[in-house]
């Protein structure tokens, strides 16, 4: 009897399939300058059937089995299978809520609505999930004698986070280049309290990428923002999560907002995955959602991506998708070729007044969510998503990373709009009959009107 073949991953051109390199290697784009991918051994997975890699994920997730029941390490063999569990970085990152946004759905007309609650998750957001991977591939490395002198980051705040947890609890050192007074307070404190080296440069997300891709080419320092694409590894495991939490029924939309556009290609190559090893036998549609004032793959689908054109991205309070040059454009727009996908966009208006009714039905969204559900709307309003179709839309964050944003929202301190939904505390002396009548006063109002 034959032996079981090894499971095995590596860098690949994406341009090139010929051009490979072993993932302990220091590189991240081909000859050509094009981005790499990690690519598996497909025939080593397929020596599992479908419904043996469904029983093995099932039986892992949220066990205490190290490092499996982490959403990310509970399906290692299909995201870094090379590494030494004992090298393993995680903290049991992934397996987040699936929320069933029933009123909130019911309110828009939708019967079938769920919000993928990714700031669910030790640092706040989605992009613990691609750290993870990162980080511990880094150990890795260094555990085998490979220089690595630091681990660093250009960002508007998520990343930054995830990447200085993880490093910290790797006992890497991490630095991190952020625009100066363009992040919130709560994204920015941080790296800074996980012991990151932390720079606040005058210039905006795209220019801090110029100066960490100049530190990694010079200096040795390990790049890891999203053109490296072992993050790709970990964020691809939202939608085979999704998928799984659905027992392996596929929705009809998944709805994602898009800046540096790394989270949506991971999304459909952990759909890929699940398509080639049969565990899935439909897609779903993909939308992106962008901001309006940082649009460029709208732009592009305008023109059915035959043309796409950087932008200088201009501010917004979807501060963390603020990118005129994203990254992973090429991936992305791939993706959204495969999978029928469309590309909307919402004003900054558009963005608070979708927060804030989500928040009113028991949600507490980040603002790049709000940008998902102002596309979700939209859609809706077209009728390109019928009122029975499954939505899920990705939330990358959690709100509280970005109290200030709904803070001027309900102090109607906003210079362009009147907020629908603001709720302003309440004023009042201390007075039980004053108290009394304006309480009642205000639940025959919210409720009973």
């Amino acid at each position: 009897m034959a032996a079981a073949k090894p499971y095995r991953a590596w860098f690949e051109s994406l341009s090139d399939s010929s051009e490979q390199y072993p993932l302990e290697e220091i590189i991240y784009t081909d000859r050509a300058g094009g981005l790499l991918q990690v690519v598996h051994d497909m025939e080593a997975l397929k020596q599992h059937s479908a419904d043996e890699w469904k029983q093995k994920f099932d039986r892992r997730a949220r066990r205490s089995d190290w490092p499996y029941g982490s959403g990310v390490w509970g399906k290692k063999e299909w995201v870094l299978p090379g590494v030494a569990d004992e090298n393993v970085v995680s903290m049991y990152e992934g397996n987040t809520n699936l929320f069933w946004a029933e009123r909130y759905g019911r309110e828009l007309g939708l019967e079938n609505l769920w919000i993928k609650l990714c700031g669910n998750s030790h640092t706040g957001s989605f992009k613990d999930l691609g750290m993870t991977v990162l980080v511990s591939q880094v150990k890795e490395m260094i555990s085998q004698g490979v220089d690595i002198p630091a681990v660093a980051c250009a960002s508007t705040g998520d990343t930054s986070a995830a990447l200085a947890a993880y490093a910290a609890a790797a006992s890497i050192p991490a630095v991190v280049f952020l625009p100066r007074g363009k992040i919130s307070l709560a994204q920015l404190i941080q790296p800074v309290a996980n012991g990151a080296i932390v720079f606040a440069l005058d210039t905006d997300f795209d220019g801090c990428m110029e100066i960490v891709r100049e530190v990694s080419e010079r200096d040795g320092v390990y790049l890891a923002n999203s053109m490296n694409s072992l993050r790709i590894e970990g964020q691809k495991t939202v939608g085979i999560e999704i998928i799984e939490q659905f027992d392996w029924e596929v929705p009809d939309w998944i709805i994602i907002p898009g800046g540096n556009l790394g989270n949506v290609s991971a999304l459909a190559k952990g759909l890929d995955m699940l398509l080639e090893l049969g565990l899935v036998d439909r897609k779903p549609r993909i939308c992106v959602g962008q901001a309006e004032a940082a649009n460029p793959l709208y732009l592009a689908y305008q023109k059915d991506f035959e043309v796409f054109e950087p932008i200088a991205a201009r501010q917004t309070v979807a501060s963390a998708i603020q990118i005129g040059n994203p990254i992973s454009k090429d991936k992305a727009i791939d993706a959204l070729r495969r999978y029928d996908g469309v590309v909307e966009q919402a004003s900054e208006a558009e963005i608070m007044e979708a927060c804030a009714a989500a928040d009113r039905t028991g949600l507490f969204n980040c603002p790049h969510t709000g940008v998902a559900l102002a596309a979700m709307q939209k859609l809706l309003g077209r009728g390109l998503i019928k009122k029975s179709d499954r939505v899920v839309v990705v939330s990358t964050a959690h709100g509280l990373k970005f109290t200030d944003f709904k803070q001027n929202y309900h102090e109607m301190r906003l210079e362009d709009f009147a907020p629908t939904h603001a709720n302003p505390p309440i004023e009042l002396d201390a007075r039980y009959d004053k108290v009394r009548d304006r309480m009642l006063q205000e639940i025959d109002l919210r409720f009973r009107g």
